[in-house]
């Protein structure tokens, strides 16, 4: 979900790296997200989102 606009929206996600942060523009109101994804030993992931102020 947006933390922008609230909308939500598909992203593809590569765990094939167990930890990474990227920044993606929302699809619907074209502001940068910044995303944090957290690959586990046991092959969970955590995924954080955050406007580009927090």
């Amino acid at each position: 979900m947006c933390p922008y606009c609230g909308e939500h929206f598909t992203v593809l996600i590569d765990c094939s790296v167990s930890e990474q942060q990227y920044i993606e523009d929302c699809e619907v109101c074209c502001r940068p997200i910044e995303f944090h994804l957290l690959v586990t030993s046991d092959n969970d992931y955590e995924l954080s989102v955050y406007s580009e102020n927090e």
